[in-house]
């Protein structure tokens, strides 16, 4: 009998996004990219012009997301990504919020 392969590692991270992230796009390209991931967590925009989002799942999926902001929707300019460690959404699925 086969041995069943262990589950992959869990992890939340939360990352601002700095740059021309803004009327571009971004909230919705992360939102349709995370949801076909599977991944949980949220996306907004932040009044001091950022994007922050929450990513939660596999580990892998979840670095990946993150260096996959780094190239942004077509129109975007990132200039820096800020990543923090945090902790898992109350709710499954991934969302946009509004702007804070």
């Amino acid at each position: 009998m086969a041995k069943a392969k262990p589950k992959a590692k869990d992890i939340a991270v939360r990352v601002v996004i700095e740059g021309r992230v803004q009327g571009v796009g971004f909230r919705w390209w992360i939102s349709e990219w995370a949801n076909s991931r599977g991944l949980d967590g949220w996306v907004r925009n932040r009044r001091e012009g950022t994007v922050e989002a929450l990513f939660h799942g596999p580990e892998s999926v979840v670095r990946h997301m993150v260096e996959f902001c780094a190239e942004g929707p077509p129109n975007a300019r990132i200039r820096n990504i800020r990543e923090y460690a945090d902790e898992p959404p109350d709710e499954p699925g991934f969302i946009k919020r509004p702007t804070v």
